[in-house]
């Protein structure tokens, strides 16, 4: 029978390709995780590591073993926090897969006031595209995704985690900064940054400007960005203009780096949502504690922050 601590350890060597580092982690001795290793291909009868190189590197073994060690060590933690919780003790480890910018700002502040409610309870976010979170929350990498589009995957349970404002960005010594607002056709005329395909901001601005017949391909685009902070900053520098998270410019909006100018005729706005999978997943006491707190009275002060334009 494989030991858990010997799983651990092959997943410590094999994330940082050292035995010291390994050791280091797990705070043990790099003998003791030499012999750990040793162990384990000697119990599944395969070398899981060459270590004819000075670092070691994975065998075909290795890799395949990898994902079933993680999975394996998940389900196992996961069994322990369900029985302590049967104690009314919530602890254990909580982790996000986030794929909006929006996002970003909005789940740093809330998994810290959740600490401090929950203070048993590991909290991780882990940043990825919208196409990962899925897979993500299906692997059991992460217990909870936040996405900018309503997830219709089955065995999905999908919660409307907060509305954001996407507004279009001018720099502060643009002709138009003083304008009340523009018309959609005055876009045309002008060098514009742009999110990545896969981005939900961009995905709104098109349909949005798709009812005034306007689609990508007419638009100037200066520069494609995988950044909204990065668009933000290049705008500041004057390079063109670009419609982003209200939260990803705020700080520029202040300082009036950039201002924020209407367009007539758009509707802006997003839904961001929080999704769990229901597939094969072994009851997460964090994770339920997180689902409810989201949208406990106390947070509503963040919640309505992407819409807040004063």
């Amino acid at each position: 029978m494989i030991e858990l601590t010997k799983l651990q350890a092959f997943v410590q060597v094999a994330e940082t390709l050292s035995f010291s580092e390994a050791a280091k982690r797990l705070n043990l001795s790099q003998p003791t995780v030499s012999h750990h290793i040793k162990v384990l291909e000697t119990d599944l009868g395969i070398a899981l590591f060459d270590r004819s190189k000075r670092k070691p590197a994975m065998t075909d073994a290795g890799r395949v073993l990898l994902p079933w060690a993680r999975k394996l060590l998940r389900s196992s933690n996961a069994l322990h926090e369900m029985m302590v919780s049967l104690n009314d003790q919530v602890l254990g480890e909580l982790r996000i897969a986030c794929s909006t910018t929006s996002g970003k700002y909005i789940l740093p502040q809330l998994a810290a006031r959740f600490r401090l409610k929950f203070p048993g309870i590991k909290v991780s976010i882990l940043s990825c595209t919208s196409p990962h979170v899925i897979p993500r929350l299906l692997e059991g990498e992460a217990h909870l995704g936040v996405l900018s589009y309503e997830s219709i995957e089955p065995g999905m349970e999908v919660t409307e985690f907060f509305e954001d404002s996407i507004i279009l960005i001018v720099p502060r010594f643009h002709p138009w900064a003083d304008y009340a607002y523009i018309e959609p056709s005055d876009l045309l005329a002008q060098p514009m940054l742009i999110r990545e395909p896969t981005s939900g901001t961009r995905k709104v601005m098109l349909e949005q400007l798709s009812k005034f017949d306007i689609s990508i391909d007419d638009l100037d685009i200066f520069l494609e960005l995988g950044n909204a902070e990065a668009i933000v900053e290049t705008v500041s520098a004057g390079y063109g203009i670009a419609f982003v998270s209200r939260l990803a410019t705020a700080s520029q909006l202040d300082q009036r780096k950039v201002v924020e100018l209407p367009v007539e005729g758009l509707d802006l706005r997003r839904k961001i949502y929080m999704v769990r999978s229901q597939l094969d997943s072994p009851d997460n006491h964090p994770q339920e504690v997180f689902w409810s707190f989201v949208h406990h009275p106390d947070n509503q002060d963040l919640l309505r922050r992407p819409t807040d334009s004063n």
